[in-house]
């Protein structure tokens, strides 16, 4: 019988959601692209109600390779299709409509 030390040793499941974890930690607020660490400028897509609000939402986003993801990742889009087949060591990188990483998950 193994030795579970609490908060140590981690339990069934709980390997996955560190990794799931560190992944969102990487990830999230940046845009996926060719070169790690560039910067990029987005304009959120909305309807301001007037010009100047547009210039102030403007922000300056890193990129995050993607040679640097897992072999087996998907990049999953608002209103894309996804695989339906469960695969426990694929990791789902969720964008949104400015290509903005807004979560991960592995499945």
């Amino acid at each position: 019988m193994p030795l579970v030390v609490p908060g140590i040793t981690p339990q069934s499941g709980q390997a996955s959601t560190n990794s799931q974890n560190d992944w969102l930690n990487k990830l999230a607020g940046k845009k996926l692209g060719d070169k790690h660490d560039e910067t990029v400028r987005v304009t959120p897509k909305y309807s301001p109600s007037s010009l100047l609000s547009s210039i102030a939402h403007t922000l300056t986003v890193q990129n995050f390779a993607k040679q640097d993801l897992p072999k087996n990742h998907q990049i999953v889009e608002p209103g894309s299709f996804n695989t339906m087949d469960h695969n426990k060591d694929r990791l789902k990188v969720h964008v949104g409509d400015d290509g903005i990483v807004r979560d991960v998950s592995f499945g």
